[in-house]
């Protein structure tokens, strides 16, 4: 897949920046909390799978050192100029559609992009594939499915407009080849493809600033996709944001499901 191909929310345009601050600021506790955990220190090779931001790209590359690699791949890397520098490689490149970029890494990472890959299980079984005898995976993808609302406590007609809006952009990523719920199936696709001491866990976040600020960015990005499919008017979109930023709204995300298992 190229960023040409359909891709419902681009790396290129001007909201994606806003998204990633919002995911890191949302994510990257989460996120850091399980690298730790798996123990990431000096000198381990890395490959970030569809890093887009750089936040996670960069805490790897102080935790690895000067004598360990953080590659960081995407379809597009254009917002990764800043930290292409050693320790980090910066690599374009389709996980859904090249082999592996590399071998022996100690930890394969990827946050938020399987849900969007038409080709998952090519994909899982490249990153697995790119490990070493021992090495760790760590994937962690939305389940729009499992929590498929803006609002989940839908009390007045700003909340019901919301979560309308909500059903639209999960109908154009489901016309796009996104799996809804796929994050929940990580347990299992992780034991199924061999990897042993599996485990997993959700984070599901409710209100906050940054959940705003990913609504915004988010609604912004696709309104014309929205406008084109006949799912929003003008009016709806601009009431919509109206609301968001007035700051009233109890805003959640889909929950994130962490899993994580070691190649044998």
């Amino acid at each position: 897949m190229t960023p040409s191909d359909g891709y419902l929310l681009d790396n290129r345009q001007t909201e994606a920046g806003e998204r990633f601050d919002a995911f890191a600021s949302l994510f990257d506790p989460t996120t850091f909390r399980h690298l730790e955990r798996l123990g990431v220190g000096p000198g381990w090779r890395c490959w970030e799978v569809g890093a887009g931001g750089t936040s996670v790209v960069s805490w790897l590359a102080r935790k690895v050192g000067p004598t360990g690699t953080v590659l960081a791949t995407d379809i597009d890397t254009s917002r990764l100029d800043t930290v292409a520098r050693p320790p980090v490689q910066v690599r374009t490149h389709d996980v859904g559609g090249e082999g592996p970029p590399g071998q022996g890494f100690d930890l394969v990472h990827a946050r938020l992009v399987l849900v969007h890959v038409p080709d998952r299980e090519r994909a899982l079984r490249s990153m697995i594939d790119a490990l070493r005898p021992g090495g760790r995976l760590l994937i962690e993808d939305a389940d729009p499915a499992l929590q498929p609302l803006t609002c989940p406590d839908e009390h007045g007609p700003e909340e019901r407009l919301a979560n309308r809006l909500r059903q639209g952009f999960r109908r154009l990523l489901a016309e796009r080849g996104a799996d809804l719920s796929y994050g929940r199936r990580l347990p299992r696709l992780l034991r199924e493809a061999g990897l042993r001491q599996v485990e997993a866990d959700a984070y599901f976040p409710l209100t906050s600033p940054a959940c705003t600020a990913l609504e915004l960015a988010t609604v912004r990005q696709i309104r014309g996709r929205l406008l084109e499919a006949g799912l929003a008017t003008d009016e709806d979109i601009d009431r919509h944001l109206a609301n968001v930023a007035a700051g009233g709204m109890d805003l959640a995300t889909a929950p994130m499901i962490s899993a994580w298992g070691r190649k044998v």
